[in-house]
């Protein structure tokens, strides 16, 4: 009986792995009944490789590390030149990676692994979610153009400017931008001035 039970358990692992595309973590095979166990034993033997804690790469697998670091910290979305080029409204890949948390959040982990870290009040952290696909093609939060184009202006001073003008070049000639929205987001976050100086030369 014990036999049987343990080979319905490498099984399901086996089929969860494949239709994960090789990235599992800990509490999804928790929540489907597999022992942790498992996994740890998958890593022994070099089928997986822990790639971060509760999380797991299969051997021959590409580490999606955008996703795994949603997964990880399902509070953070991924903002300003990340978000950018997420966008196509930049060109340089992200070696690090720009997020935002709310006020109050514990950003120390956050940035003992390197991640470049902006908070903002719990009132405007939803403003312009939405989701984005990463090169893998899994989901992901992010901000959307024009709140992301409002974030980089708020912060230029911190950011190399010829981001934030590459990025509204790019903006002005996309056929789903939202200059409305945009302006209506430049209220909230008080960048209608800079916004309006920078749009007068590309509009």
């Amino acid at each position: 009986m014990e036999v049987k039970k343990k080979r319905s358990y490498k099984e399901k692992l086996t089929w969860f792995i494949y239709k994960s595309d090789g990235l599992i973590f800990t509490k999804d095979i928790v929540a489907e009944g597999i022992p942790k166990s498992y996994l740890a034993e998958l890593a022994k033997k070099g089928e997986l490789e822990r790639i971060a804690q509760g999380a797991y790469l299969k051997s021959d697998a590409l580490n999606d590390k955008m996703y795994t670091l949603q997964h990880r910290k399902p509070a953070i979305i991924f903002s300003h030149d990340t978000a950018l080029y997420l966008h196509d409204l930049s060109d340089r890949d992200p070696v690090t990676y720009s997020i935002t948390v709310p006020v109050g959040y514990n950003t120390k982990k956050l940035l003992a692994e390197g991640l470049i870290v902006f908070s903002i009040k719990k009132e405007l952290v939803e403003i312009g979610l939405t989701q984005l696909a990463t090169s893998f093609g899994r989901k992901i939060k992010a901000y959307n153009m024009e709140r992301t184009i409002c974030d980089i202006i708020r912060s230029r001073n911190k950011m190399d400017i010829a981001i934030l003008t590459d990025a509204l070049k790019r903006y002005v000639k996309r056929k789903d931008k939202n200059i409305p929205l945009l302006m209506e987001y430049s209220e909230i976050f008080r960048t209608t001035k800079l916004l309006n100086n920078y749009l007068e030369v590309l509009l």
